[in-house]
């Protein structure tokens, strides 16, 4: 039996079903996105921006210098969150991970906090660098500690280190903040938001997104053959080390850069996966297209919901997003409780 022949029995027509009313889900958040804000705007003048930009016309401007970068770098980045954690999940095998619960977001914004410090008008391209350096330290650390703990890495040891982790790393950043008066600067990356997004940091994200998230969707048949057990994999020729690694840099990548331009946002990854299998199944191949999809809209209706909600106030997607992603991490945790 071929490795195909194992994966047979995935639900295509889900599949596809699946991704068109996404993307289409997808399309339509995104044009409401842009339509609604401090002023709403119809979806002619958004037409009309796009293919007919009046630099005399102030919604024009305001749709191009706001809220375009605002509502793409959302999407990308609810993309980039949610794929990460699929990937977590599937070369942890642990149905709790993402890159927010495990800590990994944490030592993101840990290492962005001591960047303004040393630094005050550090580059953004030298932040993301930096970013990314204390996502991949922090990560170490936790597989470093759950390894080291008697009874070997397991999922519950993985996510308790990695909480601890981030509890320790969030302690820091706070007194961090306090000591040097950074409270205002890092408000932003501890709630979490696009609100500060602009052009050039969108420019600087999205080569990186987009050519990571198709390097990741590469990895979908070898981590659906590893998700049957490690022997067999193995047996069927599969170099299960170089597909954890990759993966595991491939979450690094999207996380460090993410959290570099709309700070700490957690529970996109560990939320999107699960619903994403609900549709699909298990086959990755399926599943990380789909939560790629789906974290963009959840992304984006977040990002609708935290300006619209009590104009002209804003709330940060992150507060939106914690306020599903706990009751949804908790609902796990009992249904995994004997797993784990």
């Amino acid at each position: 039996m071929n490795t195909n022949q194992l994966l047979c029995k995935t639900n295509t027509k889900a599949f596809y079903t699946t991704l068109l009313i996404s993307t289409i889900l997808l399309l339509c958040s995104l044009f409401f996105a842009l339509s609604f804000g401090a002023k709403s705007l119809p979806l002619s003048t958004i037409w009309e921006a796009i293919w007919q930009f009046d630099e005399s016309n102030v919604e024009h401007q305001v749709l191009h210098s706001v809220r375009f970068p605002r509502v793409l770098a959302s999407a990308l980045v609810g993309a980039a969150f949610a794929v990460a954690g699929t990937l977590m999940q599937g070369v942890t095998r642990n149905p709790l991970a993402d890159v927010g619960v495990l800590g990994i977001n944490a030592g993101a914004t840990f290492v962005v906090a001591i960047s303004f410090v040393i630094f005050p008008n550090i580059p953004f391209t030298l932040l993301m660098i930096l970013s990314f350096i204390g996502a991949t330290c922090t990560t170490l650390f936790i597989f470093f500690l759950g390894m080291n703990a008697p009874g070997g890495l397991t999922p519950l040891k993985l996510t308790l280190a990695g909480t601890v982790i981030a509890s320790m790393l969030h302690s820091l950043t706070a007194g961090i903040a306090i000591y040097f008066e950074l409270s205002q600067d890092l408000a932003f990356w501890y709630a979490g938001g696009v609100a500060g997004v602009e052009w050039p940091q969108l420019i600087a994200i999205a080569p990186i997104i987009v050519t990571v998230l198709i390097a990741a969707m590469l990895l979908g048949k070898s981590l659906s053959i590893m998700a049957m057990g490690e022997e067999m994999a193995i047996n069927l020729g599969l170099n299960t080390k170089r597909i954890r690694i990759l993966a595991i840099i491939f979450a690094l990548l999207l996380a460090g850069v993410s959290v570099a331009a709309v700070g700490s946002i957690a529970f996109v990854g560990l939320v999107i996966p699960h619903i994403a299998r609900k549709f699909v199944g298990v086959d990755y191949r399926f599943v990380l297209p789909i939560s790629a999809l789906l974290g963009a809209l959840l992304l984006v209706i977040a990002d609708l919901v935290a300006r619209t909600i009590d104009p002209p106030k804003e709330f940060a997607i992150g507060v939106i997003v914690a306020m599903i992603g706990v009751p949804f991490f908790l609902m796990i945790a009992r249904k995994e409780k004997r797993a784990l």
